[in-house]
């Protein structure tokens, strides 16, 4: 692959947020993390609860960077528009197979889950690009957080309740069990994390993206879109801090609030990271992140492969209890060798990003890049 005209800056972004999603998605023990490397209860946020928005931040972006050239080229429509939905279809089928292995039990299969929200935001994100301006996507974002802030704070929850945002009784609490009873999150059931109501505001977070990527491909200099970034960064970060006050920041069920806070410093980071390579030209330290990058969706999909085999491969054990290959890694290897079973934890979770970063390399060398 030729990497010359590609935006490296945005490829080691990805990677980085790729790298911390699978770190905190991988701990040797659930008992034993870190608090910044745990989502929140509820309302409020740690800095877990930025990376997947910050991931459907970088689809905008990539969006408005691969949509937009073309668009320039006039490339036909209907050629655009049948690319955005096979590739939306196939994460999506992805994400559904990674919820069905090992087991494939499709009786009790999620059907919400990442790799759905991220295709469903691809889909809906990257047709609206193609048939809208800059200016145009600005409004539907807007409104998308307006209608979903309406409807959660507004609209009465059929079954007697009121407006709310408690998990499982708000009014996306209640479409999920309408329409995917027993096809939720395990840990809740009543109630999904990546919902189909959330995916509004969701959509938001991706326009925010298409909206960083269109400012990216102006014919501003270097500096000009670096304070561009930090600016607008900055302003949606208090906004997002004030909207809090009424409409609290929640990942669980993606508030407004949330999106604009993210989307803040979704914009901050990328200044940070475009002024390094781009402008600074400093590519040491960023290799690995740019390499991660460039094969996102394979490496993020080798990982929950590989922690789903680690949990299903098991055997009896001396006395007489199971034991799996993550639990003989965690009490045999991990966790002796510290003092501290959260650092053990950590470096746990560490190794599984070393490990798949070597896959990586691997294809990066071989110059494999997979697309979707």
């Amino acid at each position: 692959m030729d990497t010359t005209n590609r935006l490296l800056s945005l490829d080691a972004y990805r990677g980085l947020t790729i790298a911390a999603m699978i770190l905190v998605n991988n701990p040797g023990s659930w008992d034993s993390v870190y608090t910044p490397l745990m989502h929140a209860e509820w309302h409020g946020a740690t800095p877990t609860d930025w990376i997947f928005p910050f991931f459907l931040f970088i689809v905008g972006v990539s969006i408005a960077l691969a949509i937009g050239k073309l668009k320039e080229e006039r490339v036909d429509r209907k050629t655009l528009l049948r690319k955005i939905w096979r590739r939306s279809l196939i994460i999506f089928a992805i994400g559904l197979f990674l919820a069905a292995f090992p087991y494939f039990d499709l009786a009790t299969l999620r059907v919400p889950g990442v790799l759905q929200r991220i295709a469903l935001v691809y889909g809906v994100t990257a047709t609206l690009y193609v048939w809208l301006n800059p200016r145009q996507m600005l409004f539907v974002g807007v409104g998308c957080l307006l209608a979903y802030w309406g409807l959660m704070t507004l609209v009465p929850v059929p079954g007697g309740y009121a407006p709310n945002l408690e998990p499982s009784t708000n009014l996306g609490a209640w479409l999920d069990r309408l329409l995917l009873d027993g096809h939720l999150w395990s840990h809740s059931r009543t109630w999904d994390p990546e919902g189909l109501l959330g995916t509004i505001p969701a959509v938001g977070t991706g326009i925010s993206g298409i909206l960083t990527g269109a400012w990216l491909r102006t014919d501003k200099n270097h500096y000009e879109k670096v304070a561009g970034l930090m600016v607008v960064g900055a302003a949606l970060l208090a906004l997002g801090l004030t909207w809090d006050m009424v409409f609290p920041i929640n990942k669980q069920i993606w508030t407004s609030s949330y999106v604009v806070y993210t989307s803040g410093i979704a914009m901050l980071l990328l200044g940070v990271v475009y002024w390094w390579i781009e402008v600074k030209g400093h590519h040491w330290g960023s290799r690995p992140f740019i390499i991660l990058g460039m094969n996102a969706i394979v490496v993020y999909t080798l990982s929950g492969i590989l922690a789903r085999l680690m949990l299903a491969i098991k055997w009896t054990g001396g006395d007489g209890h199971v034991v799996t290959v993550k639990g003989w890694l965690w009490q045999s290897v991990f966790q002796p060798a510290f003092a501290s079973t959260y650092d053990a934890s950590l470096i746990f979770a560490i190794s599984h990003v070393l490990f798949l970063l070597g896959i990586a390399w691997i294809l990066y060398v071989r110059k494999v890049f997979i697309k979707i």
